[in-house]
């Protein structure tokens, strides 16, 4: 016996009907196992809803929501009654599994693996009188408990929709009771141009959502293109902040060298006049006397010291 890998809530699909508008409700899953779960959703009735999405990966205890929309009905059927009914599929995957790597095939049984599968049934309801008093386009908040399980009928699936009947949510059903992929964009323009009775208006709407669906994706576009153009401002000013402390701090080792230099310069020019005044002292001493053979040495030295002195301070 399997347990139970997903519970559902509500377990019904309630929809307000009011003619020529659309009707949507908001269904949970909850993932009450260890392992990762995929799901796929199927209808009777494919030409007339939209479930978004219609497959998915649900995380170990975690839940996942898909909206189901009923699309625009010009009349009710007698007495509210519907017959449509829904499928919920779920069937444990790899960790890795993506919501790409989702394929039909997974939720075959004929390999022995175990597929859960719970009948969902839909009711029509009329527009309450006051809107305050029930939920707006029949979406539901009141979740049961997460320890409120299904029954086991409901667990294993005994209350299958037969091949002929059910259909993926977005495809559509044909004549041989296979089912094939959803309508292309390029179809369904054809389809706007020359649209059979029957799917007149759900085509218009679906060409609306898909209007709606392109402007979203061009406002994302923008905002992460602004977004990317912001760090590259960030980054350029963090990188000019940069490189202007750098040359900063070379301007500051420069003063300091001119400084430094400027000192030196100032101390020589005194050594400078020091020695020349010594000098003057020297040779007014001397002028009085008569040279008899030549100069006295210690006048020579003296003159040589000096001049060499000079030289050295006018060379540097």
């Amino acid at each position: 016996m399997y347990s139970e890998l997903v519970e559902i809530a509500p377990r019904e699909l309630k929809f307000i009907f009011e003619p020529k508008k659309q009707s949507s409700c908001s269904i949970r899953l909850i993932n009450k196992s260890q392992n990762h779960v995929a799901f796929k959703v199927k209808t009777t009735s494919p030409k007339k809803y939209c479930v978004r999405p219609n497959t998915g990966i649900i995380n170990p205890r975690e839940s996942c929501d898909f909206t189901v929309t009923m699309q625009a009905q010009k009349a009710p059927p007698p007495d509210m009654a519907c017959k449509d009914k829904f499928l919920v599929q779920c069937t444990v995957v790899a960790e890795e599994t993506v919501e790409e790597d989702i394929t039909s095939a997974m939720f075959s049984k004929d390999d022995g693996k175990y597929v859960q599968e719970n009948k969902m049934r839909v009711i029509l309801v009329s527009p309450p009188s006051s809107p305050v008093l029930s939920p707006i386009n029949g979406v539901h908040t009141d979740l049961p408990s997460y320890n409120d399980s299904p029954r086991e009928d409901q667990v294993h699936g005994n209350e299958n929709i037969s091949s002929q009947q059910e259909g993926d949510v977005n495809g559509v059903h044909s004549h041989s009771g296979r089912y094939e992929e959803s309508l292309t964009r390029d179809q369904v323009s054809l389809l706007d141009q020359n649209p059979p009775k029957e799917l007149d208006e759900n085509v218009k709407e679906f060409r609306k959502e898909n209007d709606n669906m392109q402007m979203e994706g061009k406002h994302v576009q923008l905002e992460k293109r602004k977004h990317d153009e912001e760090m590259e401002l960030v980054k350029d000013v963090a990188s000019m902040k940069s490189k202007i402390s750098e040359l900063e701090r070379k301007l500051s080792e420069a003063k300091d060298t001119i400084s430094r230099l400027t000192e030196e310069r100032k101390l020589t020019a005194q050594e400078r006049d020091s020695l020349q005044r010594e000098l003057v002292m020297l040779t007014s001493k001397k002028g009085g006397r008569k040279a008899r053979v030549g100069f006295p040495l210690l006048y020579v030295v003296t003159v040589a010291f000096i001049s060499m002195v000079f030289g050295y301070l006018l060379h540097y």
